[in-house]
């Protein structure tokens, strides 16, 4: 495995395991326990997936040193900034069975930003997080919240793939030592994302499959991925991706897919906005 070190000193792998659209609590933990017999040993869960419950009886039952695990969980849009954030912290880690977190992110830049932010600050200086991070949040929302507070985020969660590859994102968060991580890393097939022929030219070309290229890619870059999937095979399939290098033409080949667009949806929508902030878990 290998590992970028957050901006407090904190190291973190470069890939981890998701679990987002995994509801199912028998299937979700029958997951992870599987990817931490792979050999994953990060894990990103969040309280608006409902599944820390059956993320923390896997940790629990996996067998593996709680120091050798890196767990993450994401904080839903809080009305009551400070004092919500301080209930759904002690609710997440009581759900997932832990004493502390690696990574505690705001999961969307809407609602008591600032009041939430404040508690993250206050848990990490008591020791209960090791690094405290953001998700979803654009450069001008990341910078308003740098100025106006203690601690700079150690990451930054975005959707990142071939089709939305943040490359000016990405420039930014470096500068401001801030790491980028990659939600959505193969966007959930959308826009013939295994059928696309140049990233199948490369996969041939290097003996892999679309997904291990796509990651191999993420990862070169030094973004730190989290893929999903339920599937053992393709858990390991994504777990072997540090046998190879892309060359410098395969990596400028893939930058030719940016199209600079989410293919989910816009942060920016009022009216998407409005659904976030009206979405109670």
């Amino acid at each position: 495995m290998e590992f970028v070190t957050l901006n407090n000193g904190v190291k973190m792998p470069i890939l981890g395991f998701g679990v987002f659209q995994i509801p199912d609590a028998a299937a979700c933990e029958k997951a992870v326990l599987e990817a931490i017999s792979v050999g994953y040993r990060s894990i990103d869960t969040a309280a608006s997936y409902g599944n820390e419950e059956a993320v923390g009886r896997a940790l629990a039952a996996s067998g593996v040193a709680r120091k050798d695990l890196f767990i993450t969980t994401k904080l839903w849009i809080q009305g009551q900034g400070y004092e919500g954030t301080m209930e759904a912290f002690e609710q997440s880690v009581q759900k997932l069975g832990l004493d502390y977190l690696d990574l505690y992110l705001i999961h969307q830049p809407y609602g008591d930003v600032f009041g939430e932010w404040r508690a993250l600050e206050k848990l990490y200086k008591d020791g209960r997080i090791k690094a405290i991070g953001i998700s979803n949040f654009q450069p001008d929302r990341v910078m308003d919240l740098m100025v106006h507070t203690e601690i700079v985020p150690a990451v930054n969660q975005v959707e990142t793939h071939p089709f939305q590859q943040q490359i000016a994102n990405q420039a930014f968060l470096q500068e401001n030592n801030i790491q980028i991580e990659s939600w959505g890393p193969f966007a959930e097939g959308k826009n013939g994302m295994f059928s696309n022929e140049l990233l199948g030219a490369i996969a041939q070309k290097h003996s892999k499959s679309i997904a291990q290229v796509i990651l191999r890619w993420i990862v070169q870059r030094g973004v730190v991925a989290i893929p999903k999937t339920v599937n053992r095979e393709r858990m390991v399939e994504n777990f072997a991706i540090f046998d190879f290098q892309l060359s410098e033409s395969d990596m400028a080949q893939i930058q030719t897919l940016d199209t600079m667009t989410s293919s989910f949806f816009d942060h920016r929508d009022p009216v998407m906005v409005k659904w976030l902030g009206q979405r109670k878990l």
